[in-house]
């Protein structure tokens, strides 16, 4: 996944706990990767999976 900045994607806003985002942010930079691609590879691997079926309406 590139980590360079290239302006071609939009800018997404999310809400996440504070102390979810900081450590995230600091495994994220003992690993040498980015926030953003730890956010797409989760994305990713969400998206490529089968969408669990609703259970039936009582």
């Amino acid at each position: 996944m590139a980590g360079r900045k290239t302006g071609i994607t939009p800018v997404r806003n999310v809400r996440v706990p504070d102390g979810l985002w900081h450590a995230a942010q600091a495994k994220a930079a003992e690993e040498g990767v980015t926030l953003t691609e730890v956010i797409l590879a989760a994305l990713h691997r969400y998206t490529s999976t089968p969408a669990k079926p609703s259970p039936p309406p009582e």
